[in-house]
Protein backbone atom coordinates (compact mmCIF):
# COMPACT_ATOMS: atom_id res chain seq x y z
CA UNK A 1 0.00 0.00 0.00
CA UNK A 2 2.70 2.45 1.16
CA UNK A 3 4.26 1.77 -2.53
CA UNK A 4 1.26 2.43 -4.77
CA UNK A 5 0.73 5.68 -2.49
CA UNK A 6 4.56 5.89 -3.20
CA UNK A 7 4.37 6.08 -6.90
CA UNK A 8 0.58 8.25 -7.14
CA UNK A 9 2.04 10.34 -5.26
CA UNK A 10 5.50 10.75 -7.27
CA UNK A 11 3.68 10.79 -10.89
CA UNK A 12 0.63 13.10 -9.64
CA UNK A 13 3.92 15.83 -8.49
CA UNK A 14 5.21 14.89 -12.20
CA UNK A 15 1.89 15.42 -13.71
CA UNK A 16 0.77 18.50 -11.74
CA UNK A 17 4.41 19.93 -12.87
CA UNK A 18 3.56 19.35 -16.39
CA UNK A 19 0.90 21.08 -16.23
CA UNK A 20 1.83 23.82 -14.68
CA UNK A 21 4.87 24.20 -16.96
CA UNK A 22 2.16 24.07 -20.35
CA UNK A 23 0.43 26.95 -18.67
CA UNK A 24 3.51 29.01 -17.87
CA UNK A 25 4.54 28.69 -21.38
CA UNK A 26 1.34 29.58 -22.94
CA UNK A 27 1.08 33.25 -21.17
CA UNK A 28 4.53 33.37 -21.55
CA UNK A 29 4.42 32.87 -25.50
CA UNK A 30 0.85 34.34 -25.59
CA UNK A 31 1.98 38.03 -24.42
CA UNK A 32 5.41 37.71 -25.72
CA UNK A 33 3.96 37.30 -29.70
CA UNK A 34 1.20 40.47 -29.28
CA UNK A 35 4.22 42.73 -27.47
CA UNK A 36 6.68 42.03 -30.14
CA UNK A 37 6.69 44.14 -33.63
CA UNK A 38 4.41 42.92 -36.53
CA UNK A 39 1.38 43.55 -38.23
CA UNK A 40 -1.08 40.77 -38.20
CA UNK A 41 -3.33 42.95 -40.65
CA UNK A 42 -0.71 42.86 -42.99
CA UNK A 43 -0.68 38.54 -42.85
CA UNK A 44 -4.51 38.78 -42.76
CA UNK A 45 -5.57 41.29 -45.49
CA UNK A 46 -2.01 41.23 -47.32
CA UNK A 47 -0.85 44.32 -49.92
CA UNK A 48 -4.55 46.18 -48.87
CA UNK A 49 -3.21 47.17 -45.80
CA UNK A 50 -1.49 50.13 -47.21
CA UNK A 51 -4.73 51.47 -48.71
CA UNK A 52 -7.06 50.79 -46.01
CA UNK A 53 -8.08 53.83 -43.77
CA UNK A 54 -7.58 54.47 -40.01
CA UNK A 55 -11.07 53.39 -39.24
CA UNK A 56 -10.94 50.14 -41.44
CA UNK A 57 -7.66 49.37 -39.90
CA UNK A 58 -9.44 49.84 -36.34
CA UNK A 59 -12.94 47.71 -37.54
CA UNK A 60 -10.41 44.81 -38.85
CA UNK A 61 -8.71 44.73 -35.48
CA UNK A 62 -12.04 44.78 -33.70
CA UNK A 63 -13.08 41.83 -35.62
CA UNK A 64 -10.05 39.65 -35.67
CA UNK A 65 -10.51 40.80 -31.48
CA UNK A 66 -7.19 42.76 -31.47
CA UNK A 67 -8.19 45.83 -30.00
CA UNK A 68 -9.16 43.96 -26.39
CA UNK A 69 -6.84 43.83 -23.75
CA UNK A 70 -3.98 41.18 -23.65
CA UNK A 71 -5.61 39.39 -20.68
CA UNK A 72 -9.04 39.08 -22.44
CA UNK A 73 -7.67 37.95 -25.69
CA UNK A 74 -5.90 35.02 -24.03
CA UNK A 75 -8.81 33.91 -21.80
CA UNK A 76 -10.65 33.81 -24.92
CA UNK A 77 -7.85 31.76 -26.23
CA UNK A 78 -7.80 29.35 -23.76
CA UNK A 79 -11.70 28.87 -23.48
CA UNK A 80 -10.96 28.01 -27.02
CA UNK A 81 -8.34 25.94 -26.85
CA UNK A 82 -10.46 23.55 -24.34
CA UNK A 83 -12.62 23.02 -26.90
CA UNK A 84 -10.11 22.13 -29.44
CA UNK A 85 -10.91 25.62 -31.25
CA UNK A 86 -6.97 27.24 -31.69
CA UNK A 87 -8.75 29.92 -34.52
CA UNK A 88 -7.40 30.36 -37.65
CA UNK A 89 -4.30 31.27 -39.61
CA UNK A 90 -4.15 34.88 -40.63
CA UNK A 91 -2.22 34.03 -43.30
CA UNK A 92 -3.81 30.87 -44.36
CA UNK A 93 -7.25 31.74 -44.00
CA UNK A 94 -7.47 28.08 -42.58
CA UNK A 95 -8.08 26.61 -39.07
CA UNK A 96 -4.56 26.59 -37.40
CA UNK A 97 -4.25 22.90 -37.05
CA UNK A 98 -5.65 21.86 -40.77
CA UNK A 99 -2.66 23.94 -42.36
CA UNK A 100 -0.42 22.30 -39.12
CA UNK A 101 -1.53 18.65 -40.34
CA UNK A 102 -0.68 19.16 -43.78
CA UNK A 103 3.22 19.90 -42.71
CA UNK A 104 3.91 17.65 -39.51
CA UNK A 105 3.98 14.64 -41.64
CA UNK A 106 7.07 15.97 -43.09
CA UNK A 107 8.69 17.38 -39.77
CA UNK A 108 7.94 13.96 -38.56
CA UNK A 109 10.03 12.00 -41.34
CA UNK A 110 13.08 14.49 -41.43
CA UNK A 111 13.02 14.86 -37.64
CA UNK A 112 12.53 11.92 -36.89
CA UNK A 113 15.14 9.85 -39.00
CA UNK A 114 17.51 12.63 -38.28
CA UNK A 115 16.86 11.76 -34.68
CA UNK A 116 17.11 8.71 -34.35
CA UNK A 117 20.26 8.32 -36.92
CA UNK A 118 21.74 10.94 -34.79
CA UNK A 119 22.03 8.89 -31.82
CA UNK A 120 22.33 5.70 -33.28
CA UNK A 121 25.93 7.01 -34.77
CA UNK A 122 26.76 8.84 -31.43
CA UNK A 123 26.80 5.73 -29.90
CA UNK A 124 28.74 4.33 -32.54
CA UNK A 125 31.11 7.12 -32.37
CA UNK A 126 31.60 7.12 -28.55
CA UNK A 127 32.13 3.64 -28.62
CA UNK A 128 34.77 3.47 -31.50
CA UNK A 129 36.96 6.31 -30.36
CA UNK A 130 36.86 4.96 -26.14
CA UNK A 131 38.07 1.46 -27.92
CA UNK A 132 40.68 3.43 -29.85
CA UNK A 133 41.34 6.10 -27.07
CA UNK A 134 44.31 8.30 -27.92
CA UNK A 135 45.21 6.27 -31.15
CA UNK A 136 45.13 8.31 -34.79
CA UNK A 137 41.40 6.92 -34.84
CA UNK A 138 40.26 8.39 -32.41
CA UNK A 139 42.16 11.64 -32.93
CA UNK A 140 41.07 12.40 -36.46
CA UNK A 141 37.59 11.73 -35.27
CA UNK A 142 37.16 13.87 -32.28
CA UNK A 143 39.33 16.70 -34.42
CA UNK A 144 36.41 16.34 -37.45
CA UNK A 145 33.96 16.58 -35.40
CA UNK A 146 34.79 19.85 -33.52
CA UNK A 147 35.38 21.12 -36.61
CA UNK A 148 32.20 19.75 -38.24
CA UNK A 149 29.75 20.64 -34.48
CA UNK A 150 31.33 24.38 -35.17
CA UNK A 151 29.62 24.97 -38.47
CA UNK A 152 26.52 26.77 -38.62
CA UNK A 153 23.53 24.43 -39.86
CA UNK A 154 22.58 27.83 -42.61
CA UNK A 155 25.72 28.07 -43.87
CA UNK A 156 26.66 24.15 -44.61
CA UNK A 157 23.09 24.44 -45.99
CA UNK A 158 23.90 27.18 -48.53
CA UNK A 159 27.35 25.19 -49.36
CA UNK A 160 25.56 22.07 -49.99
CA UNK A 161 22.60 24.05 -52.25
CA UNK A 162 25.66 25.49 -54.26
CA UNK A 163 27.44 22.62 -55.03
CA UNK A 164 24.63 20.11 -55.63
CA UNK A 165 22.17 21.62 -56.93
CA UNK A 166 23.96 24.99 -58.46
CA UNK A 167 26.77 23.43 -59.50
CA UNK A 168 26.02 20.05 -60.14
CA UNK A 169 22.75 19.79 -60.82
CA UNK A 170 22.20 16.80 -58.61
CA UNK A 171 19.79 17.23 -56.39
CA UNK A 172 16.54 19.40 -56.00
CA UNK A 173 17.24 22.60 -53.58
CA UNK A 174 13.74 23.30 -52.17
CA UNK A 175 10.36 21.59 -51.26
CA UNK A 176 9.86 18.11 -49.81
CA UNK A 177 8.95 16.36 -53.23
CA UNK A 178 8.17 17.06 -56.59
CA UNK A 179 5.02 18.51 -57.78
CA UNK A 180 2.01 15.89 -57.68
CA UNK A 181 4.74 13.68 -56.73
CA UNK A 182 3.95 13.19 -52.92
CA UNK A 183 3.11 9.30 -53.19
CA UNK A 184 6.70 9.15 -55.05
CA UNK A 185 9.18 7.67 -52.63
CA UNK A 186 12.06 7.69 -54.72
CA UNK A 187 11.26 11.39 -55.37
CA UNK A 188 10.99 12.10 -51.83
CA UNK A 189 14.01 10.62 -50.91
CA UNK A 190 15.57 12.83 -53.10
CA UNK A 191 14.32 15.80 -51.83
CA UNK A 192 15.46 14.69 -48.40
CA UNK A 193 19.08 14.15 -48.86
CA UNK A 194 19.90 17.27 -48.39
CA UNK A 195 18.52 18.45 -45.31
CA UNK A 196 19.13 15.20 -43.92
CA UNK A 197 22.74 15.49 -44.49
CA UNK A 198 22.80 18.99 -42.79
CA UNK A 199 21.36 17.25 -39.82
CA UNK A 200 23.68 14.51 -39.59
CA UNK A 201 27.06 17.03 -39.78
CA UNK A 202 27.08 18.40 -36.70
CA UNK A 203 24.81 16.57 -33.54
CA UNK A 204 26.36 13.09 -34.19
CA UNK A 205 29.99 14.14 -33.43
CA UNK A 206 28.76 16.32 -30.55
CA UNK A 207 26.89 13.65 -28.61
CA UNK A 208 29.18 11.09 -29.83
CA UNK A 209 32.19 12.60 -27.98
CA UNK A 210 30.33 13.44 -24.73
CA UNK A 211 29.49 9.42 -24.82
CA UNK A 212 33.35 8.80 -25.53
CA UNK A 213 34.00 10.83 -22.22
CA UNK A 214 31.48 8.95 -20.33
CA UNK A 215 32.91 5.88 -21.42
CA UNK A 216 36.19 6.73 -20.97
CA UNK A 217 35.29 7.64 -17.25
CA UNK A 218 33.98 4.17 -16.58
CA UNK A 219 36.99 2.25 -18.14
CA UNK A 220 39.35 4.28 -15.62
CA UNK A 221 36.76 2.82 -12.26
CA UNK A 222 38.14 0.14 -9.75
CA UNK A 223 35.60 -2.35 -11.27
CA UNK A 224 37.32 -1.89 -14.81
CA UNK A 225 41.36 -2.68 -12.91
CA UNK A 226 39.22 -5.80 -11.18
CA UNK A 227 37.64 -7.01 -14.26
CA UNK A 228 41.08 -6.85 -15.66
CA UNK A 229 42.64 -8.70 -12.94
CA UNK A 230 40.08 -11.47 -13.62
CA UNK A 231 41.03 -11.63 -16.76
CA UNK A 232 38.12 -10.18 -19.07
CA UNK A 233 38.92 -9.11 -22.44
CA UNK A 234 38.31 -5.39 -23.08
CA UNK A 235 35.35 -6.19 -25.28
CA UNK A 236 33.59 -7.48 -22.19
CA UNK A 237 34.48 -4.83 -19.95
CA UNK A 238 33.70 -2.05 -22.41
CA UNK A 239 30.04 -3.55 -23.37
CA UNK A 240 29.03 -5.36 -20.24
CA UNK A 241 30.17 -3.07 -17.39
CA UNK A 242 31.07 0.47 -19.32
CA UNK A 243 28.37 0.71 -22.02
CA UNK A 244 25.68 -0.51 -19.15
CA UNK A 245 26.74 1.90 -16.72
CA UNK A 246 26.86 4.86 -19.30
CA UNK A 247 23.39 4.15 -20.65
CA UNK A 248 21.36 5.96 -17.77
CA UNK A 249 23.53 9.36 -18.86
CA UNK A 250 22.71 8.23 -22.65
CA UNK A 251 18.86 8.53 -22.24
CA UNK A 252 19.32 11.48 -20.05
CA UNK A 253 21.19 12.51 -23.23
CA UNK A 254 18.56 11.87 -25.60
CA UNK A 255 15.91 13.34 -23.93
CA UNK A 256 17.30 16.47 -22.90
CA UNK A 257 18.50 17.31 -26.55
CA UNK A 258 15.17 17.53 -28.21
CA UNK A 259 15.20 21.27 -28.34
CA UNK A 260 18.67 21.27 -29.75
CA UNK A 261 18.16 18.65 -32.75
CA UNK A 262 14.25 20.20 -32.75
CA UNK A 263 16.13 23.61 -33.35
CA UNK A 264 18.60 22.36 -35.84
CA UNK A 265 15.63 20.65 -37.71
CA UNK A 266 13.83 23.64 -37.92
CA UNK A 267 16.70 25.70 -39.29
CA UNK A 268 17.22 23.45 -42.05
CA UNK A 269 13.80 22.86 -43.03
CA UNK A 270 13.80 27.03 -43.81
CA UNK A 271 16.89 27.32 -45.39
CA UNK A 272 15.97 24.53 -48.07
CA UNK A 273 12.50 25.72 -47.76
CA UNK A 274 11.61 22.24 -46.86
CA UNK A 275 7.52 22.02 -45.98
CA UNK A 276 7.36 21.48 -42.10
CA UNK A 277 6.66 22.98 -39.28
CA UNK A 278 9.71 24.75 -38.43
CA UNK A 279 9.38 26.57 -42.03
CA UNK A 280 5.73 27.39 -41.12
CA UNK A 281 6.88 28.43 -37.11
CA UNK A 282 9.30 30.89 -38.98
CA UNK A 283 6.59 32.16 -41.47
CA UNK A 284 4.05 32.83 -38.31
CA UNK A 285 6.75 34.98 -36.57
CA UNK A 286 7.86 37.05 -39.81
CA UNK A 287 4.15 37.36 -40.72
CA UNK A 288 2.94 38.00 -36.81
CA UNK A 289 0.33 35.02 -37.08
CA UNK A 290 -0.47 35.28 -33.84
CA UNK A 291 -3.11 31.73 -33.95
CA UNK A 292 -0.12 29.68 -35.65
CA UNK A 293 2.54 30.81 -34.01
CA UNK A 294 0.60 30.20 -30.52
CA UNK A 295 0.07 26.66 -31.22
CA UNK A 296 3.51 25.63 -32.81
CA UNK A 297 5.14 27.15 -29.82
CA UNK A 298 2.74 24.89 -27.48
CA UNK A 299 3.36 21.80 -29.78
CA UNK A 300 7.41 22.29 -29.39
CA UNK A 301 7.19 23.36 -25.82
CA UNK A 302 5.50 20.41 -24.61
CA UNK A 303 7.54 18.26 -26.56
CA UNK A 304 10.37 19.20 -25.17
CA UNK A 305 8.80 19.44 -21.35
CA UNK A 306 7.83 15.96 -21.47
CA UNK A 307 10.63 14.14 -23.15
CA UNK A 308 12.78 15.92 -20.33
CA UNK A 309 10.25 14.17 -17.91
CA UNK A 310 10.32 11.09 -19.50
CA UNK A 311 13.93 11.24 -19.83
CA UNK A 312 14.11 11.70 -15.75
CA UNK A 313 11.68 8.83 -15.14
CA UNK A 314 13.46 6.40 -17.11
CA UNK A 315 16.61 7.16 -15.76
CA UNK A 316 15.02 6.86 -12.67
CA UNK A 317 13.98 3.25 -13.36
CA UNK A 318 17.42 2.67 -14.94
CA UNK A 319 19.13 3.90 -12.10
CA UNK A 320 17.65 2.89 -8.82
CA UNK A 321 19.48 5.05 -6.74
CA UNK A 322 18.67 8.44 -7.90
CA UNK A 323 15.01 7.13 -6.93
CA UNK A 324 16.32 5.91 -3.85
CA UNK A 325 17.69 9.49 -3.01
CA UNK A 326 14.49 11.09 -3.69
CA UNK A 327 12.88 8.78 -1.20
CA UNK A 328 15.04 9.00 1.49
CA UNK A 329 14.46 13.25 1.18
CA UNK A 330 11.09 12.57 0.80
CA UNK A 331 10.87 10.71 3.93
CA UNK A 332 12.90 13.41 6.10
CA UNK A 333 10.99 15.88 4.79
CA UNK A 334 7.62 14.63 5.85
CA UNK A 335 9.35 13.48 9.13
CA UNK A 336 9.93 17.30 10.00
Amino acid sequence: MINHKSKLRYYGTKLLIFLLSVFLLSVLVFYISRLAPGDPLLSYYGDRVEKMSVAEKEWARDKLGLNDPIYVQYGRWLQGAFHGDFGISFKYKQNVMEVISLRLGNTLILGGIGYILIFVLALGLGILCAWYEDKWVDRVLCRFGTLSCCIPEFWFSMIMILIFCVTLHWLPSSGAYSFGQAGNIPDRIRHLILPMSVVLLNHPWYYGYMIRNKLMEEMRADYVMLAKAKGQSKATILFKHCLRNVFPSYISLMAISVPHVLGGTYIVETVFSYPGIGTLSYESARFADYNMLMVLCMLTGIMVIFCNMLGQIINERIDPRIRANEVLESSEVSSL
